[in-house]
């Protein structure tokens, strides 16, 4: 089957499952239900396309299929960023904060930081990208250990406003958020789309990327630069989803087989809107509240892990 066509059958069914989400129980209430609704799929639909294009760019720079941007330690600084700000302020500071200024400050650092981290160990020719994620790992061990070190400290029912944090949810997003997530990811995209030309070449290797005549440091910096501001933004926007890159990036990996990311991405960004439209479905009419989208997609992806790094074992 043509990769076309496979693009083409994910793009019914995930409007078909879209669909369904918006007009299921509908009831008399529709004009109260439709657009909150609808502004949880935007949210999903940018969470989705965000983290599906920075996991297999990200993938595609380190020639690595089981690892993701989360690595890095992204998702730790936004919750070590949430913790600081209860620890030293108080809960009520954070429930007070204006949205936009909490989202804006929590990018900001993230970005901040990524980008710090990349022009020191850039500067080194000699630095191999697995040691960046090396010290990205090592953050990220630090940033979840001085969360964990100041939630012990804080008041339990302080806690719980850092708790909430902890996880993604979609079922109370703040419409306001949705729309400069919006304009900060087609900013990014915008940016992003010159580069896009380079990630099959990319594919083969630094060597050969070189000799093939790209600019390897220069495009990698920038194109990694991309994955941290689309990490971050999704990060803010809804909470940390940390499995769902990996699932949804060798799903596609799996269903196209093919080295193009023209049809890489626009198939990863369709199974990651099934898959999150589908699982808030299940969230909603099947286990009724009781849990929230990120425990299902983690559950899912972490045994989808432990199976690819088994079947690389035999390898």
């Amino acid at each position: 089957m043509q990769p076309r066509v496979k693009l083409t059958i994910l793009g019914i069914f995930a409007a078909l499952i879209i669909a369904i989400y918006l007009l299921i129980d509908l009831g008399s209430n529709w004009d109260y239900a439709l657009p909150r609704r609808s502004m949880k799929i935007i949210a999903i639909l940018l969470t989705g396309s965000s983290i599906a294009l920075s996991t297999v760019v990200f993938q595609t720079i380190t020639h690595n299929r089981i690892l993701t941007p989360s690595i890095m330690g992204l998702d730790s600084l936004y919750l070590f960023i949430q913790t600081v700000v209860v620890y030293f302020l108080g809960s009520s500071t954070l429930a007070m904060m204006d949205d936009h200024f909490n989202f804006l400050i929590s990018v900001f650092a993230m970005v901040l930081f990524a980008i710090l981290l990349y022009q020191v160990l850039f500067r080194q020719e000699k630095y191999h990208i697995y040691f960046l994620l090396l010290v990205g790992l090592i953050f990220g061990i630090l940033f979840d250990s001085l969360s964990s070190f100041m939630q012990v400290l804080i008041d339990p029912n302080e806690f719980l406003i850092v708790q909430d944090r902890m996880f993604a949810s979609f079922n109370n997003i703040n419409t306001n958020l949705v729309w400069i997530s919006l304009v900060l990811i087609l900013v990014t995209v915008s940016y992003f789309w010159p580069f896009l030309k380079y990630l099959d070449v990319l594919s083969l290797g630094k060597e050969q990327a070189i000799n093939l005549g790209v600019r390897y440091d220069h495009t990698v910096k920038r194109l990694m630069i991309v994955v941290a501001v689309l990490i971050s933004i999704s990060t803010a926007l809804v909470g940390p989803v940390t499995f769902l890159g990996l699932l949804v990036a060798n799903i596609a990996y799996e269903m196209f087989r093919t080295y193009k990311h023209n049809h890489l991405i626009p198939g990863a960004i369709l199974v990651s809107f099934i898959a999150l439209v589908g699982g808030q479905l299940a969230v909603e009419h099947i286990f009724t509240f009781e849990t929230t989208l990120s425990v299902i997609i983690n559950f899912i992806g972490g045994i989808y892990f432990v199976y690819l790094l088994l079947k690389e074992s035999r390898l």
